[in-house]
């Protein structure tokens, strides 16, 4: 298994991070968590929710949201799994409920099996806060890759909890090296630019982006590296 687990440590003192890639495409689904309550979120179950559930159940963690940072199918396609055995709210913004609700067209265009859809149970927008365990973070619209595409952001101060460097989760907008395509369905090249130099490199360079698909970065590294936004 390819999994990546941090339990707290130097590097991440106060936090449970788990990245399990998943599928055919490797989305990253993210598991955070607060080692004192043992509460956390769920980011991008893409598939392979028995392997998720493993971990959740491994680490004795009690899952409060379920979130997707955008609605591409190897993004949800464990949605609805995941939210049958946790019962725990399923989030995405409002703007990529058209792309969730065509993932029959989604699957024909990639030869994959149409997944299970569930219910929205919140509709994410800018600024809105996420809570759970001694968290807080807040939401980042990163329009461009998809119309509703999401970043999920934790301060340093993160609420009750101290961070030694804040945290990204970006979803398909930011990677090592490169940006989010937008030649899908909704995708624009001027939005997701727009959302990376207006939005993710206003944030400290020592955040730790955690993209979609490969490896962690920091917006530091993009932002003196990365080709595509010289």
């Amino acid at each position: 298994m390819n999994e990546t687990v941090r339990m707290p440590d130097a590097s991440h003192p106060e936090m449970i991070y788990i990245k399990v890639p998943v599928g055919m495409l490797q989305c990253n689904c993210a598991i955070i968590g607060d080692p004192k309550t043992r509460e956390a979120i769920v980011v991008d179950p893409g598939d392979e929710v028995e392997r998720i559930l493993s971990l959740i159940g491994r680490y004795k963690l009690s899952v409060k949201a379920i979130i997707s940072t955008h609605a591409h199918i190897d993004h949800v396609g464990g949605l609805a799994k995941l939210h049958q055995y946790t019962a725990a709210p399923v989030m995405m913004h409002r703007d990529d409920l058209p792309l969730y609700h065509a993932m029959e067209t989604q699957a024909s265009f990639l030869g994959m099996r149409t997944p299970d859809l569930t219910e929205v149970d919140h509709l994410l927008k800018e600024g809105d806060p996420l809570s759970w365990g001694g968290f807080q973070a807040s939401v980042i619209h990163t329009p461009g890759h998809s119309p509703g595409s999401v970043s999920i952001y934790l301060p340093k101060e993160a609420g009750q909890i101290t961070l030694m460097h804040p945290q990204l989760i970006a979803g398909d907008t930011l990677f090592a090296g490169s940006i989010g395509r937008t030649d899908l369905w909704g995708g624009s090249m001027d939005q997701i630019m727009d959302s990376i130099k207006g939005k993710l490199l206003q944030l400290p360079d020592d955040t730790v982006v955690h993209p979609g698909h490969g490896a962690s970065t920091t917006i530091g590294e993009e932002r003196e590296t990365n080709l595509y936004l010289k």
